[in-house]
């Protein structure tokens, strides 16, 4: 890493060390109280061993945990490691530090966000002290974690599920699974790697997984950024256990999600994109790298709808009288960041039924532009890892508007009715028309609380709007729609690397909202339409104008990280460079200078070349991380 920053200053430090084990799925077990502003349950964790340590092992070395190992010269090892030889209740550090050079980890009496009733405690009823002492280092299990209180951490007893075994009898012996010695992770490694046609069953098994029983609590500390999981006497992460239950309960001020009325007064809690993304809603490797999958299950009272990104549209169980059950999950891996969550007395705003089926079935049979027909579907090959993709889906591929749904508080929904109701399908189609295939297979719109800082937010399944949208009529309110919609492909199935590069999110979808609109809105002629975009241009050239003239001069950078952009430490902790800094919360340069760099390609190569360049980019790399290169 280039520079050492102060991660409480500028920049937001992701500390998961996903090198050495990569979460594939979670499972939320959650209850939401609006009394106590609490979010409180479990999360269990399915692990794969990461793939800087096996490459590692493979190689002839013995651990990276033996202090001989010999790592690359130019680099420290960054290993986090406990060393059970000492009798202190604080935890010790060897070579870790997310800048890549040593330092001292933070201290929670120096922090704004102090953790204190965990900070120096282990879980359980063993302390530090108690622990046998075997002179060996512990393997150190960290995942991005802020302001929550962890409860407890135990190991997942995954063989005693019923039927699990054949998981193990029936599956071929890989050389990752003849290095896990445990049986446990061997039936996890098996049930992350089962392949996309046998997602249903994977799905089962990670629900039944996640309800066996405990079978030993795990040492946790938390620090500011951070949840330190270990098993004595595991020094690697091949035997540390790869299924883990985290009790926790969130903290009403925590700063992923916000707690709030909605316009109608009433009470609902949401996340709304924080620049600390979901440590403060679950444990979790924040890293984008660590694509995953997940289900949850959320309770809540009677009267209250929980959104969720998720592939099925939930509907409610009565649990008992007063509290009803939710159920959502997804297939695709994407990073935990982009989960989202609304619980509020949301009102799912309907048409006259027969108008939204006649919308929708015009719409399917969307005929493709001739740029795109050419495309032999059936020979592309994903280049994405194994899972049930919908480019692959001869139906997918054909479905012009995807099923949608509209919700919104109770005083909002004639607003809706009147202009966005109608425009999400000729969105929907304007945006197949561009790029083809939606890569989601439904999608929910909110109009989220007045105390939103943005005009929309994306997230796999579900977009938030604003209220401010809606007065501005099918203009404001389309254009925005069609941002939000341009994220499904790039931000959301097509995602940076870097967090830093996000001008290859935001800069695309500004791109792709005119071109969107422009095909949404077809009683307008050509020359109506041109008018339009350069006028839109000119507005976006005096706002970055007066950007560049006011704002630092660092955060103007698309690549702020330079030739270091994309670069991790040996355990795959980073930091997101300014991205605590408040100031840029505010700006639109990523935004505005993407654009305009997209805008001057398409003008060199005419934008009909561009567009089918662009396809076929989605069509390459849908499903995986990419850097501006």
């Amino acid at each position: 890493m280039e520079t050492q920053l102060d991660p409480m200053k500028d920049d937001l430090p992701l500390m998961a060390n996903t090198s050495y084990m990569l979460v594939k799925h979670y499972v939320l077990d959650l209850d939401v109280d609006f009394k106590s502003k609490v979010i409180e349950g479990s999360i269990v964790l399915f692990f794969e061993t990461g793939s800087q340590y096996l490459k590692t092992s493979s190689a002839g070395c013995q651990s990276q945990f033996d202090d001989t190992c010999k790592m690359r010269a130019s680099e420290p090892c960054h290993i986090p490691m406990v060393n059970v030889s000492t009798c202190s209740s604080k935890m010790e550090y060897n070579d870790f530090a997310v800048s890549g050079k040593e330092e001292e980890a933070t201290s929670d009496e120096n922090s704004n966000h102090s953790n204190n009733e965990q900070a120096s405690g282990i879980s359980g009823s063993k302390d530090c002290c108690d622990i046998e002492n075997h002179g060996n280092k512990d393997f150190l299990l960290i995942l991005d974690c802020c302001d929550l209180s962890v409860l407890k951490v135990e190991e997942v007893d995954v063989a005693a599920v019923s039927g699990i075994e054949k998981l193990t009898r029936s599956a071929k012996q890989t050389s990752v699974s003849k290095e896990l010695k445990n049986l446990r992770n061997r039936i996890v490694h098996e049930l992350v790697s089962l392949p996309a046609d046998r997602w249903k069953e994977q799905l089962y098994y990670f629900t039944h997984c996640s309800q066996a029983p405990g079978c030993g609590e795990l040492l946790f500390s938390t620090g500011t950024w951070s949840l330190e999981i270990r098993k004595p006497g595991i020094q690697t992460p091949a035997d540390f256990p790869h299924a883990i239950r985290i009790w926790y309960k969130t903290k009403p001020e925590g700063r992923s999600v916000t707690w709030t009325t909605d316009q109608s007064g009433r009470l609902c809690v949401y996340t709304m994109g924080s620049p600390i993304n979901n440590r403060a809603l679950f444990p979790c490797q924040e890293p984008p790298i660590a694509l995953s999958t997940w289900q949850a299950s959320v309770r809540t009272a009677a009267g209250f709808v929980v959104l969720m990104s998720g592939e099925n549209s939930a509907e409610p169980v009565q649990l008992r009288e007063g509290v009803l059950s939710w159920y959502y999950y997804v297939s695709m891996p994407m990073p935990a960041s982009t989960f989202t969550i609304a619980v509020g007395c949301w009102q799912e705003v309907k048409q006259q039924s027969f108008k939204q089926t006649t919308a929708i079935e015009t719409n399917t049979e969307f005929s493709l532009p001739s740029s795109q027909t050419d495309f032999r579907w059936h020979e592309e090959i994903c280049g994405h890892v194994d899972y049930p993709c919908r480019f692959q889906n001869p139906a997918a591929r054909l479905q012009a508007v995807i099923p949608y749904r509209v919700f919104a508080p109770w005083c909002l929904m004639e607003s809706c009715k009147e202009y966005l109701l109608q425009l999400i399908p000729q969105c929907l189609s304007a945006a197949y028309a561009t790029l083809g295939t939606h890569p989601f297979s439904r999608l929910d719109v909110l109009i989220v609380p007045s105390n939103f800082s943005s005009l929309g937010m994306a997230s796999p399944h579900i977009i938030f709007l604003s209220q401010s949208v809606l007065p501005g009529g099918s203009h404001l309110c389309g254009t925005r729609l069609c941002h939000e919609i341009a994220h499904a492909w790039f931000g959301l199935a097509i995602g940076a690397r870097d967090w830093t590069e996000e001008w290859i999110s935001e800069g695309f979808a500004t791109f792709l909202e005119d071109v969107f609109w422009a095909r949404a809105q077809q009683q307008l002629s050509h020359d109506e339409i041109k008018g339009q975009q350069e006028l839109r241009a000119l507005l976006r050239w005096r706002r970055l104008r007066d950007e560049v003239q006011n704002s630092e001069e660092d955060l103007q950078v698309l690549r702020p990280k330079k030739e270091s952009t994309g670069e991790l430490s040996e355990s795959g902790a980073s930091v997101v460079k300014y991205g605590l800094k408040a100031e840029k919360i505010f700006m639109q340069v990523h935004y505005l200078k993407g654009y305009f760099l997209l805008r001057s390609l398409a003008r060199t190569i005419g934008e009909v070349s561009f567009l089918a360049s662009l396809r076929k980019f989605v069509m390459k790399f849908h499903g995986q991380l990419v850097l501006s290169q």
